[in-house]
C-alpha cells in the first residue's frame, strides 16, 4: 500500500507537470492573441492617463464594469 506522500508524489510528477505546462501555454497564447495588443497598450498606459491635469472625483474607470 502506497502512503498519500508517495501518491501525490507521483501524481505531481506525471499530472501535475503536464498541467502546469498546459496552464504555462495557455498563458502565452492568450497574451499573444490578436486582440490582446489593445489591452496590453491600454494597461502599459494606465500611469499616464491624467498626466496633463489631476483626476477628477468621477474620471476614474471601475475594473468591474461600472463606473
Amino acid at each position: 500500500m502506497q502512503s498519500t506522500y508517495d501518491f501525490l508524489r507521483h501524481f505531481a510528477d506525471s499530472w501535475g507537470l503536464l498541467a502546469m505546462f498546459g496552464f504555462f501555454a495557455g498563458v502565452v497564447i492568450w497574451a499573444f492573441l490578436p486582440g490582446a495588443r489593445k489591452r496590453q497598450n491600454d494597461a502599459a498606459n494606465i500611469p499616464f492617463r491624467h498626466d496633463d491635469r489631476p483626476a477628477a472625483a468621477g474620471d476614474h474607470t471601475d475594473t468591474k464594469g461600472g463606473q
